[in-house]
């Protein structure tokens, strides 16, 4: 059972045909006039119950153009939001005002002017065929100047972080039991690794953890970057 976010009764998720997605959540509804009300205001119903919009990747466009041409290209890539007519010394400005919404921010850029707001923002991503400036203050060149490579850019990042999160999980796990083992905490009941079998079982824990790690190719994840430390 789940909660209706518009008249707070339970509803069971399983049986009700009345579903709404917003932001890649799933909400349930007693009622085809509940489900209306959510879609037309969904941020003031989870506000009022306390609850925030699941967090997503966002995406804006910040451009020396005028309003109309900024609009445009915003509306016809889907984009979230746009800071149109910013002169070359105020898209750092722009960047810092983001990140103080809490937001980490990843710029894309290719221009002498674009590199301020690449240093100021928390990951700064340069075009490979754009100004030296731009490539010499950026964490991330995409040497194919090929701006999709930024998605697969963020999945890969996304996939080794959870690679990580599982070796992590699995190396403490293994030694929390292998260690007390190997320590004779079972000696009593005439449990007791040998120096050898314990050479031989963190040895395994290793191979593990690198098959673990390269098992990330498989992701079908295919992008040439080049990372600058």
């Amino acid at each position: 059972m789940v909660k209706d976010p518009v008249c707070g009764m339970e509803v069971d998720e399983k049986s009700t045909p009345h579903v709404s997605n917003y932001k890649g959540a799933a909400f349930y509804f007693c009622s085809a006039a509940d489900k209306t009300k959510f879609e037309s205001n969904p941020e003031s119903y989870l506000k009022a119950n306390g609850e925030s919009a699941p967090k997503e990747d966002r995406h804006g466009q910040l451009t020396g153009d005028n309003k109309k041409v900024a609009k445009w290209v915003s509306d016809e890539l889907g984009l979230d939001e746009y800071f149109a007519e910013v002169l070359p010394d105020q898209k750092a400005a722009k960047i810092k005002e983001v990140q103080s919404r809490g937001l980490v921010v990843a710029m894309t850029g290719d221009g002498i002017n674009d590199a301020p707001a690449l240093v100021q923002a928390d990951v700064g991503i340069a075009i490979g065929a754009g100004t030296d400036v731009a490539v010499e203050t950026a964490d991330i060149i995409l040497v194919k100047s090929n701006p999709q490579d930024v998605v697969a850019m963020i999945k890969l990042a996304k996939a080794t972080y959870r690679k990580m999160v599982q070796n992590l999980v699995w190396a403490t796990g293994y030694n929390a039991i292998a260690m007390p083992l190997a320590a004779g905490v079972l000696f009593s009941f005439g449990i007791l690794l040998s120096p050898a079998m314990g050479a031989v079982l963190m040895s395994v824990s290793t191979i593990v953890v690198a098959i673990n790690a390269r098992l990330l190719k498989t992701s079908g994840i295919r992008a040439t970057l080049n990372t600058q430390n």
